[in-house]
């Protein structure tokens, strides 16, 4: 699965304002940082976009296709949900 590319995060934008708006860092298009370690980037497959989300030492992966995807995301960020098995 490779990095998600800047056209399709740009397809993205309502989201990725959301995101900007936890209050976690920008370093690069789709890449968030909280404090000075990664916590959240972006990939792609013919399947859709995945985000992978710090939690723990570890990333899981969140699809982040549909508005309901996308709301369990950013809950996941808030500390409100857990993973979405893939």
């Amino acid at each position: 699965m490779k990095h998600a590319t800047k056209a399709t995060l740009t397809r993205f934008e309502p989201l990725l304002q959301r995101i900007r708006r936890t209050g976690l860092k920008e370093k690069s298009l789709g890449v968030f940082y909280r404090k000075s370690k990664p916590f959240l980037h972006f990939h792609e497959d013919p399947k859709g976009l995945f985000a992978d989300l710090v939690r723990g030492a570890d990333f899981d992966r969140y699809p982040v296709n549909t508005p309901e995807e996308q709301k369990r995301l950013i809950a996941a960020i808030d500390g409100e949900a857990p993973p979405d098995p893939i």
